[in-house]
Formats: structure tokens, C-alpha cells, sequence
């Protein structure tokens, strides 16, 4: 049986343009979960909270995903692609060897709430060829249920295949429960894994017989094998869960660059530097 081991209050912090987020993973308290380097919650209504946004930065050795649960945010990128995120939407970009984004709002009033997740890529993959998906709000699988629902962003789930086509063997699911009811999934036992509740509070077995309960904007990071059950207590809920099978490898990161030694990292600061990030590998 899956059980909570560890639950986490995220950490005020800011990004890109002063954007005011909570980070969840990629603090001093949590520095990764493999193969999650990174998760952000941006939740505001205030337009100068946000209005900045993320303007152009590079990136490269792992994947970022944007998830909007309400705003619009348009992505431009250095392979030439471009796209509207909006409410429901996700963008899966695979850095790899180099890439050089923007993200910014295109609203001046009303909600930005999303999450920015960073996958880590193993050493084979690294430097594979940038990519960009996509994925519109209805290209989103649903599994509903009388109890709720479902969305399917990557992974699968009831024999459901996820919207996104990843490079790590990673799950995300975008769970919404009804009060008094229960979510149960099983998950490999090899894989890490966590719950992050943004609405609502939702309760976990501890280790033993204890019971966890993980409230509105905390983490609950998973140990155990097998079945997970997380259930809705005496409201609605609304939680990601994330799983994904741990790569393994010795992890060196610097800003916006993840590899996999240091020297890859100066290499990669270095490239920005020349002009040169963006460059295929020959």
C-alpha cells in the first residue's frame, strides 16, 4: 500500500519577470523527487502580479510542462513555434540540447493560476532535438465517473492514454473528487510520487495505521508500494498526481540548465553566451 511520507508546505518565492509563485519541488527542503526537478504554482488575480510574465530564458537537459487551470499565456519559442495556453491547456516542451522560450500572459484582468513542472531527461537523451506539444483543453482525456473525474495529461489511466507523448515514463493526473469519496489508482512500485491538493483536503494513509491529511496548496510526498488511495473528505477536491520511475543519475543543475556534471553545465552557459545554445549537435 502507497503511504504519505513526507508533507510539504510549498515556499513564496518569484520567477521570470517578479512573477509571484509557490514552489513545490526544487527548494532547500525538497530539491527533487526523480525524476521531478521542479513544480510552481502561479495562483493570482492581481494583473501586476503577473503581467510580466516569462519573458525569453533558455533552457536545456530536461522538459518543462505548463499546465493553466485559468488565464492565457502565449509561448513563443527559438525552433519557431508558438501557441495560446488557456484555461484546461498544456504545454509539453522538450528543451533537449538547447531551446530559448517566452511565456507571457496575454489578459490584463482575472485569474493566472497554472503550474510549471520540470521533467528530468536521462544522459542518453539530453541533448536529443528540441520539440514542442501543443495541447488544447479538449485534446485533454476525461475518465468520468460518478465520483468525479479524471484528466489524463500523461500516463494513463483506466486504459486511458494520456494527451502528451513523453520521453520519461512519467504520469500526470489532474484529480477532481466529490465529498466522501474516493480515488484509487496503482502505481509501479519502482516509481516516485507525489499529491498536491490546490482545492479542498484530502486524506492518505500515513505509515501504520495513521491516516494523513494533506490541505489546500501542500504536497504529500508518497512511499510504499502498490494501491494508492486518496480520499475527499467533507468537501470537493482537487489534487495532481505525479509519478514517474526515477532515472537514476547523478544531477547537476545551474539556472536554467540540468545536465548531468558540471562541466556540461559550463558548456551549456556557455553556449548561451556565444549564441550557440540553440545550435543542433552534430
Amino acid at each position: 500500500m502507497r503511504f504519505i511520507e513526507n508533507v510539504v508546505v510549498g515556499t513564496a518565492t518569484s520567477d521570470g519577470a517578479g512573477v509571484d509563485i509557490n514552489r513545490v519541488i526544487g527548494t532547500r527542503e525538497v530539491d527533487h523527487i526523480d525524476p521531478f526537478l521542479l513544480l510552481d504554482e502561479f495562483r493570482n488575480e492581481d494583473p501586476g502580479a503577473y503581467i510580466a510574465g516569462f519573458p525569453p530564458h533558455p533552457h536545456r537537459g530536461f522538459e518543462t510542462v505548463t499546465y493553466m487551470l485559468h488565464g492565457s499565456m502565449r509561448h513563443e519559442d527559438s525552433t519557431g513555434q508558438s501557441g495560446l495556453l488557456s484555461d484546461g491547456a498544456v504545454q509539453w516542451m522538450t528543451a533537449g540540447s538547447g531551446i530559448i522560450h517566452s511565456e507571457m500572459p496575454e489578459q490584463t484582468e482575472g485569474m493566472m493560476w497554472g503550474y510549471q513542472l520540470w521533467v528530468n531527461l536521462p544522459a542518453d537523451l539530453k541533448m536529443v532535438a528540441p520539440a514542442y506539444q501543443d495541447i488544447p483543453a479538449e485534446n485533454v482525456p476525461e475518465v468520468i465517473t460518478e465520483n468525479g473525474l479524471v484528466r489524463v495529461l500523461a500516463g494513463e489511466y483506466a486504459s486511458v492514454a494520456g494527451a502528451a507523448r513523453t520521453l520519461t515514463k512519467v504520469s500526470y493526473l489532474d484529480v477532481h473528487r466529490n465529498a466522501g469519496t474516493d480515488f484509487s489508482i496503482s502505481l509501479a512500485d519502482d516509481w516516485n510520487g507525489f499529491v498536491y491538493v490546490y482545492q479542498g483536503s484530502v486524506a492518505v494513509s500515513g505509515q501504520g495505521d495513521t491516516q494523513i491529511v494533506i490541505a489546500q496548496q501542500s504536497m504529500g510526498i508518497l512511499g510504499g508500494e502498490g494501491d494508492l488511495v486518496v480520499s475527499a473528505i467533507d468537501q470537493a477536491a482537487r489534487f495532481l498526481l505525479l509519478a514517474g520511475k526515477p532515472i537514476g543519475e547523478p544531477i547537476a543543475r545551474m539556472g536554467p540548465f540540468v545536465m548531468n556534471t558540471r562541466e556540461e553545465l559550463f558548456k551549456a552557459a556557455d553556449d548561451y553566451r556565444r549564441g550557440t545554445l540553440t545550435d543542433q549537435p552534430s
